[in-house]
Protein backbone atom coordinates (compact mmCIF):
# COMPACT_ATOMS: atom_id res chain seq x y z
CA UNK A 1 0.00 0.00 0.00
CA UNK A 2 1.06 3.58 -0.56
CA UNK A 3 2.32 5.67 2.37
CA UNK A 4 0.01 8.07 4.19
CA UNK A 5 -0.36 11.46 2.56
CA UNK A 6 0.25 13.27 5.85
CA UNK A 7 3.57 13.11 7.62
CA UNK A 8 3.91 13.01 11.35
CA UNK A 9 4.80 16.32 12.97
CA UNK A 10 5.88 15.16 16.39
CA UNK A 11 5.91 11.38 16.34
CA UNK A 12 2.33 11.16 17.66
CA UNK A 13 -1.07 10.55 16.17
CA UNK A 14 -2.32 7.96 13.70
CA UNK A 15 -0.03 9.19 10.92
CA UNK A 16 3.20 8.76 12.88
CA UNK A 17 6.01 6.64 11.52
CA UNK A 18 5.34 3.89 14.05
CA UNK A 19 1.77 3.29 12.83
CA UNK A 20 0.68 1.10 9.95
CA UNK A 21 1.17 2.81 6.58
CA UNK A 22 -2.42 2.55 5.31
CA UNK A 23 -3.52 5.35 3.02
CA UNK A 24 -7.23 4.57 3.35
CA UNK A 25 -8.96 6.26 6.25
CA UNK A 26 -10.57 2.95 7.21
CA UNK A 27 -11.11 -0.54 5.86
CA UNK A 28 -14.53 -0.78 7.48
CA UNK A 29 -17.43 -1.31 5.09
CA UNK A 30 -20.28 -0.80 7.55
CA UNK A 31 -22.05 2.52 8.17
CA UNK A 32 -19.68 3.56 10.96
CA UNK A 33 -20.53 7.23 10.38
CA UNK A 34 -24.16 6.87 11.55
CA UNK A 35 -23.50 7.12 15.35
CA UNK A 36 -21.30 10.25 15.05
CA UNK A 37 -23.86 11.87 12.75
CA UNK A 38 -26.73 11.04 15.13
CA UNK A 39 -24.72 12.53 18.01
CA UNK A 40 -24.11 15.78 16.13
CA UNK A 41 -27.78 16.07 15.18
CA UNK A 42 -28.96 15.34 18.73
CA UNK A 43 -26.54 17.65 20.50
CA UNK A 44 -27.00 20.36 17.86
CA UNK A 45 -30.79 20.26 18.17
CA UNK A 46 -30.60 20.60 21.95
CA UNK A 47 -28.11 23.48 21.82
CA UNK A 48 -30.24 25.41 19.32
CA UNK A 49 -33.47 24.87 21.26
CA UNK A 50 -31.94 25.65 24.66
CA UNK A 51 -30.18 28.78 23.37
CA UNK A 52 -33.34 30.19 21.82
CA UNK A 53 -35.46 29.45 24.88
CA UNK A 54 -32.87 30.87 27.28
CA UNK A 55 -32.93 34.26 25.56
CA UNK A 56 -36.55 34.77 24.44
CA UNK A 57 -37.86 35.57 27.95
CA UNK A 58 -41.41 34.53 27.17
CA UNK A 59 -43.70 31.76 28.46
CA UNK A 60 -41.34 30.44 31.13
CA UNK A 61 -43.54 30.95 34.21
CA UNK A 62 -47.11 29.82 34.96
CA UNK A 63 -48.33 32.05 37.83
CA UNK A 64 -51.52 30.04 38.45
CA UNK A 65 -49.62 26.85 39.29
CA UNK A 66 -46.10 28.17 39.96
CA UNK A 67 -44.54 26.18 37.12
CA UNK A 68 -41.05 27.47 36.31
CA UNK A 69 -39.02 26.05 33.45
CA UNK A 70 -35.56 24.76 34.49
CA UNK A 71 -33.94 26.97 31.83
CA UNK A 72 -34.85 30.03 33.94
CA UNK A 73 -34.17 28.67 37.42
CA UNK A 74 -33.20 30.34 39.61
CA UNK A 75 -34.59 33.60 38.27
CA UNK A 76 -33.00 36.25 40.50
CA UNK A 77 -33.30 39.44 38.45
CA UNK A 78 -35.91 42.17 38.66
CA UNK A 79 -36.46 41.40 34.97
CA UNK A 80 -38.06 38.09 35.96
CA UNK A 81 -41.81 37.66 35.81
CA UNK A 82 -43.60 38.49 39.02
CA UNK A 83 -43.61 35.52 41.40
CA UNK A 84 -40.96 33.53 39.52
CA UNK A 85 -38.06 34.64 41.73
CA UNK A 86 -38.28 31.90 44.35
CA UNK A 87 -34.93 32.91 45.85
CA UNK A 88 -35.46 36.64 45.72
CA UNK A 89 -33.92 39.38 43.57
CA UNK A 90 -30.13 39.40 43.66
CA UNK A 91 -29.60 41.79 40.74
CA UNK A 92 -31.50 44.51 38.93
CA UNK A 93 -32.83 44.50 35.41
CA UNK A 94 -30.72 42.61 32.87
CA UNK A 95 -30.14 43.48 29.20
CA UNK A 96 -31.62 41.09 26.66
CA UNK A 97 -28.22 39.57 25.81
CA UNK A 98 -27.93 38.11 29.33
CA UNK A 99 -30.24 35.12 29.95
CA UNK A 100 -32.38 35.27 33.08
CA UNK A 101 -30.90 31.95 34.18
CA UNK A 102 -27.37 33.35 34.04
CA UNK A 103 -26.55 32.26 37.61
CA UNK A 104 -26.34 28.55 36.79
CA UNK A 105 -26.55 28.10 33.00
CA UNK A 106 -22.78 28.57 32.40
CA UNK A 107 -21.92 26.05 35.13
CA UNK A 108 -24.44 23.51 33.87
CA UNK A 109 -23.04 23.90 30.37
CA UNK A 110 -19.50 23.33 31.65
CA UNK A 111 -20.68 20.37 33.74
CA UNK A 112 -22.04 18.73 30.61
CA UNK A 113 -19.10 19.73 28.41
CA UNK A 114 -16.58 18.23 30.83
CA UNK A 115 -18.72 15.13 31.53
CA UNK A 116 -16.82 11.93 30.77
CA UNK A 117 -19.55 10.64 28.46
CA UNK A 118 -20.07 13.92 26.60
CA UNK A 119 -16.31 14.17 26.04
CA UNK A 120 -16.43 10.86 24.25
CA UNK A 121 -19.51 11.95 22.30
CA UNK A 122 -18.26 15.24 20.92
CA UNK A 123 -14.61 14.18 20.61
CA UNK A 124 -15.78 11.54 18.17
CA UNK A 125 -18.68 13.31 16.49
CA UNK A 126 -17.32 16.86 16.25
CA UNK A 127 -13.52 16.58 16.36
CA UNK A 128 -13.28 13.09 14.80
CA UNK A 129 -10.80 12.06 17.46
CA UNK A 130 -11.41 9.35 16.37
CA UNK A 131 -14.85 9.25 14.72
CA UNK A 132 -15.15 5.47 15.25
CA UNK A 133 -13.11 2.39 16.07
CA UNK A 134 -10.60 1.50 13.34
CA UNK A 135 -11.21 4.85 11.59
CA UNK A 136 -8.24 7.17 11.41
CA UNK A 137 -8.62 10.63 12.85
CA UNK A 138 -7.51 13.60 10.69
CA UNK A 139 -5.10 14.95 13.32
CA UNK A 140 -1.37 14.44 12.93
CA UNK A 141 -0.66 15.17 16.59
CA UNK A 142 -2.24 13.94 19.79
CA UNK A 143 -1.70 15.59 23.17
CA UNK A 144 -4.84 14.41 24.96
CA UNK A 145 -6.07 16.57 27.84
CA UNK A 146 -2.63 17.77 28.88
CA UNK A 147 -2.70 21.22 27.29
CA UNK A 148 -5.05 24.16 26.92
CA UNK A 149 -7.93 24.17 26.29
CA UNK A 150 -8.63 20.49 27.03
CA UNK A 151 -6.69 20.48 30.29
CA UNK A 152 -9.70 22.35 31.70
CA UNK A 153 -11.59 19.04 31.50
CA UNK A 154 -9.83 18.06 34.71
CA UNK A 155 -11.95 20.50 36.77
CA UNK A 156 -15.10 18.48 36.03
CA UNK A 157 -15.49 17.50 39.69
CA UNK A 158 -15.93 21.14 40.72
CA UNK A 159 -18.74 21.63 38.22
CA UNK A 160 -20.27 18.49 39.72
CA UNK A 161 -20.57 20.30 43.07
CA UNK A 162 -22.44 23.15 41.37
CA UNK A 163 -24.69 20.66 39.56
CA UNK A 164 -25.63 19.17 42.94
CA UNK A 165 -26.69 22.63 44.18
CA UNK A 166 -28.70 23.21 41.00
CA UNK A 167 -30.46 19.86 41.48
CA UNK A 168 -31.48 21.01 44.96
CA UNK A 169 -32.85 24.25 43.48
CA UNK A 170 -34.78 22.33 40.82
CA UNK A 171 -36.21 20.11 43.53
CA UNK A 172 -37.34 23.19 45.46
CA UNK A 173 -38.99 24.55 42.30
CA UNK A 174 -40.84 21.27 41.86
CA UNK A 175 -42.08 21.43 45.47
CA UNK A 176 -43.23 25.05 45.08
CA UNK A 177 -45.17 23.98 41.98
CA UNK A 178 -47.68 22.06 44.12
CA UNK A 179 -49.88 25.13 44.01
CA UNK A 180 -53.52 25.42 43.15
CA UNK A 181 -55.09 28.08 40.97
CA UNK A 182 -57.19 29.28 43.89
CA UNK A 183 -54.38 28.91 46.40
CA UNK A 184 -53.27 26.10 48.67
CA UNK A 185 -52.19 22.67 47.48
CA UNK A 186 -52.65 21.79 43.85
CA UNK A 187 -51.60 18.91 41.61
CA UNK A 188 -51.69 18.64 37.85
CA UNK A 189 -49.99 17.02 34.88
CA UNK A 190 -47.32 19.71 35.01
CA UNK A 191 -46.24 18.50 38.45
CA UNK A 192 -45.62 15.02 37.03
CA UNK A 193 -43.58 16.50 34.18
CA UNK A 194 -41.50 18.61 36.58
CA UNK A 195 -40.85 15.74 38.99
CA UNK A 196 -39.90 13.23 36.30
CA UNK A 197 -37.36 15.76 35.04
CA UNK A 198 -36.01 16.44 38.55
CA UNK A 199 -35.64 12.76 39.43
CA UNK A 200 -33.83 11.99 36.18
CA UNK A 201 -31.56 15.01 36.67
CA UNK A 202 -30.67 13.67 40.12
CA UNK A 203 -29.97 10.26 38.61
CA UNK A 204 -27.73 11.76 35.91
CA UNK A 205 -25.88 13.95 38.41
CA UNK A 206 -25.32 11.13 40.92
CA UNK A 207 -24.23 8.73 38.15
CA UNK A 208 -21.33 11.07 37.38
CA UNK A 209 -17.87 9.47 37.47
CA UNK A 210 -16.69 12.20 39.85
CA UNK A 211 -19.52 11.34 42.25
CA UNK A 212 -18.45 7.70 42.18
CA UNK A 213 -14.88 8.69 42.99
CA UNK A 214 -16.03 10.98 45.81
CA UNK A 215 -18.13 8.14 47.25
CA UNK A 216 -15.47 5.43 47.21
CA UNK A 217 -12.18 6.93 46.15
CA UNK A 218 -9.07 6.91 48.35
CA UNK A 219 -10.45 4.11 50.53
CA UNK A 220 -8.13 1.20 51.22
CA UNK A 221 -10.64 -0.91 53.12
CA UNK A 222 -14.35 -0.78 52.25
CA UNK A 223 -15.11 -2.89 55.31
CA UNK A 224 -14.03 -0.02 57.54
CA UNK A 225 -16.44 2.38 55.81
CA UNK A 226 -19.76 0.51 55.35
CA UNK A 227 -21.82 3.64 54.69
CA UNK A 228 -19.52 4.93 51.98
CA UNK A 229 -19.27 1.43 50.52
CA UNK A 230 -23.06 1.19 50.29
CA UNK A 231 -23.29 4.62 48.66
CA UNK A 232 -20.47 3.72 46.28
CA UNK A 233 -22.29 0.55 45.17
CA UNK A 234 -25.49 2.50 44.49
CA UNK A 235 -23.64 5.17 42.53
CA UNK A 236 -21.80 2.45 40.61
CA UNK A 237 -25.12 0.96 39.51
CA UNK A 238 -26.23 4.36 38.23
CA UNK A 239 -22.84 4.93 36.62
CA UNK A 240 -23.42 2.00 34.23
CA UNK A 241 -26.37 4.00 32.83
CA UNK A 242 -24.58 7.35 32.66
CA UNK A 243 -24.75 7.56 28.86
CA UNK A 244 -28.46 6.73 28.82
CA UNK A 245 -29.17 9.29 31.53
CA UNK A 246 -27.07 11.91 29.73
CA UNK A 247 -29.33 11.67 26.68
CA UNK A 248 -32.57 11.10 28.59
CA UNK A 249 -32.11 14.27 30.65
CA UNK A 250 -31.53 16.34 27.53
CA UNK A 251 -34.91 15.09 26.34
CA UNK A 252 -36.70 15.69 29.65
CA UNK A 253 -35.26 19.21 29.92
CA UNK A 254 -36.66 20.05 26.49
CA UNK A 255 -39.98 18.33 27.24
CA UNK A 256 -40.36 20.14 30.58
CA UNK A 257 -39.54 23.53 29.12
CA UNK A 258 -41.82 22.93 26.13
CA UNK A 259 -44.71 21.89 28.36
CA UNK A 260 -44.31 24.93 30.60
CA UNK A 261 -44.13 27.12 27.51
CA UNK A 262 -47.38 25.69 26.12
CA UNK A 263 -49.21 26.19 29.42
CA UNK A 264 -47.75 29.64 30.08
CA UNK A 265 -48.65 30.85 26.58
CA UNK A 266 -52.21 29.58 26.89
CA UNK A 267 -51.75 27.11 24.03
CA UNK A 268 -52.93 24.24 26.22
CA UNK A 269 -54.52 23.91 29.64
CA UNK A 270 -52.83 21.98 32.40
CA UNK A 271 -55.01 18.98 33.37
CA UNK A 272 -55.66 19.30 37.11
CA UNK A 273 -56.17 16.39 39.48
CA UNK A 274 -56.39 18.52 42.64
CA UNK A 275 -57.49 22.19 42.68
Amino acid sequence: MSAPTRAAESGTGVFSASRAAISARTLRTDRWWVPPLATVVGLGAFVIYATVRAFVRTAYWVPDYHYLTPFYSPCVSTSCAEGSSHLGHWVGALPMWIPLGFVVLPFLLLFRLTCYYYRKAYYRAVWFSPPACAVAEPHAKYTGETRLPLIIQNVHRYFFYVAMIVSVINTYDAIVAFHGKTGGFGFGLGNIVLWVNVLLLWAYTLSCHSCRHIAGGRLKHFSAHPVRYWFWTQVSKLNTRHMLLAWTTLGTLVLTDFYVMLVASGTISDPRFVN
